[in-house]
């Protein structure tokens, strides 16, 4: 890339001053030797003096669309002169494009975090090198879900909802995040990558007749009492619908204390009611997850965006934009004038033939001047 650059400025050291002298030349003092030889000539003859001349032809000129400079034998008029440095434009967007990688590189970071559900973190771990990276604010992840296909073991989604939570700014926002919708914060963004699921499960218990309700998190194989309760529960089996460890559904095994214990499947992420001798009761049940992010932080991006911006409006201006230009030269011969129509364009050369011809039309219309 170094001698990438190098070569890039080399090349527009070398080049640049013969385009700018091209730009800025003074077209005035091209001679009538030099129009002759051009692709796009037309001579005419004009009744007439050449001062009556030269102003009848300077407004044939604006009319059609080319506002001229003149002098007394000569009108010349240009387009769009500055097209020549489209090219330049591009090199430069390249070593500007390069210049905002190198300033990522060197100031910002990329890194990973894996966060369990419920969890928080203020710090993440370099890609690589592992080395630890704080964060200056905390993130915690609230909440992660995933859908599958209708296979039921293909992820089709999965989408993490983070708590961003910054001290020094008094400032707490949540945000929930998908595959190509990160969050951004502080010029850090939070990029859903992965997950991995947990071996441990979200239950809620429902006293429906009390409305009492409690949350556990417990993991798998278990006994868990709810305590001030007779109630004791766990999970004693499971099925995993892909090599991840994705469960589809658990049996839970559910005791009030009073006859034989409850055992029953349900599906994952559901609810199910079940009616004991203390009463009704309500279980939901609920794998958990930890999100995984990748991190980066790149204070360069804004110059690689302009670097391309530039990069794009370059190609256009060289590719589709090109340096045209117009002469007319005007000669005196006893009663008459003799009158040089005559123009070049650096690129586009039959786009601007159609242009030249369109000027030759108006000279044609006109009574006083007739073709040589």
């Amino acid at each position: 890339l170094l001698l990438f650059s190098v070569n890039l400025i080399v090349c527009t050291i070398d080049r640049l001053p013969d385009v700018w002298r091209m730009v800025v030349l003074n077209n005035l003092e091209t001679s009538r030797e030099k129009l002759t030889k051009m692709p796009q000539r037309i001579e005419y003859v004009a009744d007439g003096e050449v001062q009556t001349t030269t102003a009848m032809m300077s407004e044939l000129l604006a009319t059609a669309g080319w506002k001229p400079q003149q002098t007394d034998t000569l009108l010349f008029s240009q387009k769009m002169p500055w097209s020549r440095l489209g090219v330049y434009a591009v090199h430069l967007s390249i070593l500007i494009i390069f210049a905002g990688a190198i300033i990522g590189s060197l100031t910002g970071f990329k890194g990973n975090v894996m966060i369990p559900e419920g969890s928080a973190t203020d710090t993440i771990y370099e890609q690589g090198s592992g080395k630890p990276i704080p964060l200056g604010f905390e993130v915690r992840c609230d909440d992660f879900n995933v859908s599958y296909y209708g296979d039921g073991s293909t992820p089709k989604e999965f989408r993490s909802v983070l708590a961003v939570r910054d001290q020094a700014a008094d400032r707490t926002f949540t945000k929930s995040i998908v595959v190509n919708d990160p969050l951004d914060y502080k010029g850090v963004t939070f990029y859903q990558s992965s997950y991995e699921p947990m071996p441990t499960f979200r239950v809620t218990i429902t006293q429906k007749a009390t409305a009492k309700q409690q949350g556990f998190e417990i993991p798998f194989g278990e006994k868990t009492s709810w305590p001030d309760t007779p109630i004791e529960f766990g999970i004693i089996n499971q099925q995993v619908a892909s090599r991840m460890g994705d469960v589809t559904s658990v049996k839970v095994w559910f005791s009030d204390g009073k006859g034989d214990p409850e055992i029953f499947w349900m599906d994952n992420n559901s609810s199910r009611s079940i009616t004991r001798p203390s009463g009704e009761y309500a279980i939901s049940a609920s794998q958990m997850y930890a999100t995984g992010l990748q991190v980066t932080m790149d204070p360069g991006v804004w110059v690689v965006y302009f670097g391309c911006a530039l990069m794009l409006a370059g190609i256009y201006v060289a590719f589709f934009l090109s340096h045209r230009r117009v002469w007319v030269y005007i000669d005196q011969e006893s009663d008459r004038c003799r009158v040089l129509l005559a123009g070049t364009s650096s690129k586009n050369r039959l786009g601007f033939e159609k242009e030249f011809t369109a000027i030759a039309e108006q000279l044609d219309r006109c009574p006083s001047i007739n073709r040589a």
